[in-house]
């Protein structure tokens, strides 16, 4: 839900970054982010969602992500 980040930037980084990932689902992705501040990218085994978590965190400008375990 942050004005400053770019949805171009944030959209190709994810596609990068998530194998899986299309441009019509990160740009869904990214909306639902802006508008609830929040939004989930997927479900990962937890190795692999720190791995991204990283990448993201890493990318210029930093694209803040965060790794929440299921409820089981």
């Amino acid at each position: 839900g942050d004005d400053a980040y770019d949805q171009a930037h944030v959209v190709e980084r994810m596609c990068e970054i998530m194998e899986d990932m299309d441009e019509a689902q990160a740009a869904s992705i990214y909306k639902q982010a802006q508008a609830g501040g929040a939004a989930m990218c997927g479900k990962y085994p937890l190795e692999h969602a720190e791995m991204y978590k990283e990448q993201l965190i890493r990318s210029d400008p930093m694209i803040f992500s965060d790794v929440e375990e299921e409820n089981k």
